[in-house]
């Protein structure tokens, strides 16, 4: 029987070619602009296109009770997963950061078991399994630990876990606003933590100095990795739940490795190629019905 895919998968599709290569664009417009004013500034315009969005929809505002929850995941999942994950990068390398990150889905679902919200079936852990052997094959082969990128490294593993919770925790709150509603306002928290720590860097940043490019890949960036993908994940998540949804997050490596291949002219390996199809089926096996309630 042929795998058919969903409107919200192919839209999830979508999202790992946004994420994917959106590593490129960002790498190339953090050669002239500081990670931290960088991030500021594409979250100030993410959240400005967010709240016109919500303006010209009928969205209700949120009810007072359900502020504490918003407010804590705009902490946990722009605020604290921005910082861990601009830190981490800063202090260990690429590959050890993109393998780290690819245990996303694992996260996800230990979360969702731990809490019973969504049971997974044993397809479902083999597919995950299969598909984190892809992204080691694909980013994994260069990866090291040791004592002067440890730090590096658990900041990275402290963004996986604040993605994974921001996922899990956003999943109820769905249940009474759009995707819409709760990514604007969350997103909008996150931003008015966030700015604070980009702002030194701001005031000294030589404007004049930027590129055209640099400002494209900015709104790019905000407008595509932020505004676009953020929508696509939660309502994602919203239909077809967060143990699904996570798992197609490995494949962004996949397009990460290919538009760097073509862009900033990195070689791939037959390893990379086959830890490519590896997660490729990880994904299907995630989407096979059990026969038996397994």
């Amino acid at each position: 029987m042929p795998l058919r895919f969903t409107r919200i998968e192919w839209l999830l599709l979508l999202l790992t070619l946004i994420w994917g290569s959106n590593f490129s664009v960002v790498k190339t417009a953090i050669e002239e602009f500081p990670p931290l004013p960088f991030n500021a500034l594409r979250m100030v315009l993410a959240s400005a296109i967010f709240l016109g969005l919500l303006a010209r929809s009928s969205a209700s505002r949120p009810c007072r009770r359900d502020w504490p929850v918003i407010i804590a995941l705009g902490f946990v999942g722009h605020f604290l997963y921005q910082v861990c994950f601009m830190e981490g990068i800063a202090r260990t390398s690429a590959a050890n950061s993109s393998l780290i990150l690819g245990a996303t889905p694992i996260a996800v679902a230990i979360l969702m078991w731990c809490s019973g919200r969504e049971p997974l079936s044993t397809t479902h852990w083999v597919g995950v399994g299969v598909s984190l052997v892809g992204v080691y094959l694909v980013i994994g082969q260069g990866a090291r630990i040791n004592s002067s990128s440890l730090t590096g490294d658990l900041l990275t593993m402290g963004a996986v876990w604040c993605w994974a919770v921001y996922t899990v925790s956003a999943q109820s709150i769905l249940k009474r606003y759009s995707p819409l509603t709760m990514t604007t306002w969350s997103m909008a928290v996150g931003t008015a933590l966030f700015v604070p720590l980009g702002l030194p860097g701001l005031l000294v940043l030589n404007w004049h100095e930027i590129s055209f490019g640099a400002w494209a890949g900015l709104v790019y960036s905000a407008i595509f990795a932020l505004c676009v993908s953020y929508l696509i994940w939660y309502t994602a998540v919203q239909r077809i739940g967060s143990a699904r949804t996570s798992i197609y997050s490995n494949m962004v490596p996949v397009v990460a490795m290919i538009v760097a291949a073509v862009w900033l002219r990195e070689s791939i390996s037959v390893m990379q190629i086959g830890g490519a199809v590896s997660i490729i089926a990880g994904v299907a096996l995630t989407k096979v019905r059990p026969l038996h309630g397994s």
